[in-house]
């Protein structure tokens, strides 16, 4: 990785791009299972109030013209989507006490079936 990971204006949510910037949805939600809500709720408060703004530079791109640092920041978008419901509705990393998430299998496009 650059030094640099993200767009010249968000380098204060570099702390979290080791962590969020997950390029896979499965990815995305095994960090989710696995986080605590301390770390789930660090990371909704600080890239939920700049979503106007990463959307706004985002919407600048095709997905096939992005600059190098920009998919970074697309994907830890996705990840405040991911946890999001944990946040505002559950109050938990996972729902618990229902079907068991190991056995859901994410399938996403060009990968197949398990």
């Amino acid at each position: 990785m650059s030094k640099v990971a993200l767009p010249e204006g968000f380098q204060d949510l570099e702390p979290f791009v080791e962590k969020w910037a997950l390029s896979r949805e499965v990815e995305r939600n095994r960090q989710r299972r696995s986080s605590t809500m301390q770390q789930l709720q660090e990371f909704y408060d600080a890239i939920l109030p700049r979503m106007d703004e990463i959307v706004g530079y985002l919407n600048q791109f095709s997905l096939d013209e992005m600059p190098k640092d920009a998919p970074r920041l697309l994907n830890m978008g996705l990840s405040l989507m991911e946890i999001a419901p944990a946040i505002e509705l559950l109050g938990e990393p996972d729902e618990s006490g229902v079907f068991d998430a190991e056995r859901f299998h994410i399938v996403e496009p060009g990968a197949g079936q398990p």
